[in-house]
């Protein structure tokens, strides 16, 4: 059996890039790439890396560059979004959607992610949607490319991009709903709503979450924060912002949605509380003859003698025929 030593070999790799500023396309670096010729000081490096390999946190160990923060950063499971500035780099955790070999979902995915002037790392435990479609823009045209922070910046566009699509999607779907909804025939559908609701509210949670790191990270001191991170922060934020809008109006439609819903339930089940209270007023009057001539007591009437079947279904005809003219009169009916 062979055996791969990890002095050669890049643990956990699922990609890495070398970009060149004013090359048209970017060097994609193998597994056994050299330590050495990995960080080496030409261009700069996107390095990208798998969590479920258990040999990355020993790997990053010594990367040239890294502080044990941001170490700590690249490594960790922890499931909520982070962003610090320090010393000139940029390192922490954003938000993502899963992806699967033949479809993308709506799962909450976890990209974490150090940046330096040289080169920007990111590790992964699940394949994230955004991160592979900056790649594949990255394949089509790296001379836009020129320096690490772009390609931070293209991760966060992509973001809000399948943001984008993802409020387009559970549109039609609350469209679809709604339709229902508004329709005569009765129909429940509260639980096809609800699942809606939980992924709106997940976003806007996670969105508002990354917007408000975004600016607190951009009023940092301008000795700490990369070179021109403050203005790819307001280009970022920006961008959030109008998405965050979209997702909040969503969240407001589901919302009443949801309400409206409730109201044609709860009117549906008042209508048919109001018709088993009309029954009941009809058949009290009739079970009080029955009850009368039912009860074990002598001297009732028609008790002796053949007969008096006619009169107790009389009794009972006009006893309904004064129960509904009393629930006309006083407009029950």
């Amino acid at each position: 059996m062979n055996t791969i030593t990890s002095t050669t070999t890049i643990p956990g790799l699922v990609w890495a890039y070398r970009l060149r500023p004013g090359a048209g396309k970017p060097e994609r670096l193998s597994d056994d790439t050299d330590r050495t010729a990995l960080f080496a000081e030409d261009g700069f490096l996107w390095l990208h890396l798998s969590l479920v390999d258990a040999r990355v946190p020993a790997f990053l160990e010594d990367a040239p560059g890294l502080n044990e923060v941001a170490r700590v950063a690249l490594t960790t499971h922890e499931t909520h979004a982070a962003l610090t500035v320090d010393e000139q780099m940029l390192y922490g955790t954003l938000v993502d959607f899963q992806r699967e070999f033949d479809q993308d979902t709506r799962d909450i995915g976890w990209l974490h992610f150090v940046l330096t002037d040289r080169m920007l790392i990111t590790t992964r435990l699940q394949p994230l949607r955004s991160v592979e479609r900056a790649r594949m823009l990255i394949e089509k045209n790296a001379a836009k490319f020129v320096r690490p922070l772009d390609i931070f910046e293209l991760l966060v566009v992509e973001f809000q991009r399948t943001l984008i699509s993802l409020v387009i999607e559970m549109t039609e779907e609350l469209n679809l709903i709604e339709d229902f909804v508004y329709e005569n025939a009765p129909r429940d559908e509260r639980r096809r709503l609800a699942p809606v609701r939980r992924t709106i509210v997940r976003l806007h949670r996670h969105l508002r979450t990354v917007l408000t790191l975004m600016r607190r990270a951009a009023a940092s001191d301008d000795d700490e924060m990369p070179l021109g991170f403050e203005d790819v922060a307001g280009r970022l934020t920006g961008r959030l912002e109008a998405v965050d809008h979209d997702v909040y109006a969503l969240q407001e439609r589901a919302r009443l949605l949801h309400e409206e819903i409730d109201s044609k339930l709860s009117s549906e089940i008042n209508r048919h509380l109001y018709i088993l209270s009309i029954m009941t007023a009809f058949l009290l009057p009739p079970t009080l003859v029955t009850g009368f001539f039912g009860m074990n007591t002598s001297n009732l009437p028609f008790s002796t003698g053949g007969g008096g079947t006619e009169y107790a279904v009389g009794l009972i005809v006009a006893s309904m025929v004064l129960s509904w003219w009393l629930l006309k009169r006083v407009n029950i009916l």
